[in-house]
């Protein structure tokens, strides 16, 4: 499998695939944001918003397929700051319930990292929903917990839930 970086154009090309990996993911009870049921149109939507923010540099994103089907994504959001430039968030980081297993959610994150170092990010930092498959993911890929913030977001199914941050240095600080 495949992982490949998306420019603006390209997210928007492929955003019913993302959309439709968007809405297995919620489907599948990982909290990326959304509630479940999610509509088709919401969440092709959302990969359309998110085709500006590739395209004005402030996200990149990656995919991974089989063929023409998307079974993984992983984002970095740029802060804009001037500040807060040596430093990114990993966001979104999705893998198909059929590809789930595989080490396509490593893959996917390995790729996010050198891509960063290469970019000159020495910082990484995510969330996850504290007690997901995830966490286990971000401890064996050497990631820092930092601690838990309660009932910091609801689940696809609507129940609060807490989530956990996580960094990373990537290189000298």
């Amino acid at each position: 499998m495949r992982v490949t970086r998306l420019d603006g154009a390209e997210v928007r090309a492929h955003a019913e695939g993302l959309a439709a990996l968007l809405a297995d993911t919620v489907a599948g009870g990982a909290s990326v944001g959304f509630l479940a049921p999610m509509d088709a149109g919401e969440a092709l939507a959302w990969w359309q918003e998110r085709a500006a923010a590739v395209a004005s540099g402030q996200a990149a994103v990656w995919a991974a397929g089989d063929g023409d089907r998307i079974l993984g994504t992983v984002s970095l959001a740029f802060p804009d700051k001037p500040n807060s430039r040596h430093r990114a968030e990993v966001v979104k980081l999705m893998v198909h319930r059929e590809a789930r297993g595989r080490g396509l959610g490593r893959a996917l994150l390995t790729t996010a990292e050198r891509a960063a170092a290469e970019a000159g990010i020495t910082l990484l930092h995510l969330d996850t929903e504290t007690g997901s498959p995830a966490e286990h993911l971000y401890r064996s890929a050497g990631w820092t917990r930092v601690g838990v913030i309660p009932d910091y977001a609801a689940d696809p199914a609507g129940a609060l839930r807490g989530t956990t941050i996580y960094y990373k240095h990537l290189g000298a600080r």
